[in-house]
């Protein structure tokens, strides 16, 4: 069995680290038909993700991500191709600059 693990390093908190990962849960449910189970904790939270072949968890924090998943046999063959578009759609997540809010006018 291939195993994957990716670290991140990031500033964002809690709170914001969050929102990149359900976006990255959204992203791997939709694009690669994975079923992904999000647990909230106090400290960090915890994404599951499944699908046939592949079994993994993303554990969120105030200062990393930390991705390790397992790879069935067959779609271990595929390993780097795997881990090179879950690490382009990670960076491209935490690169993405915040929403900006509305600024309210003084009268």
């Amino acid at each position: 069995m291939a195993e994957l693990h990716i670290m991140r390093e990031h500033t964002l908190g809690l709170p914001k680290a969050r929102k990149v990962a359900f976006k990255w849960a959204e992203q791997a449910e939709q694009e690669f038909g994975m079923t992904c189970v999000y647990e909230e904790g106090d400290a960090a939270d915890e994404v599951s993700f499944s699908r046939a072949g592949v079994k993994g968890t993303l554990l969120v924090s105030a200062g990393h991500f930390d991705l390790r998943a397992q790879l069935g046999f067959l779609v271990g063959a595929f390993k780097h191709t795997i881990e090179a578009e879950i690490v382009k759609n990670l960076d491209e997540l935490l690169a993405a600059p915040a929403p900006k809010r509305a600024s309210k006018k003084k009268a």
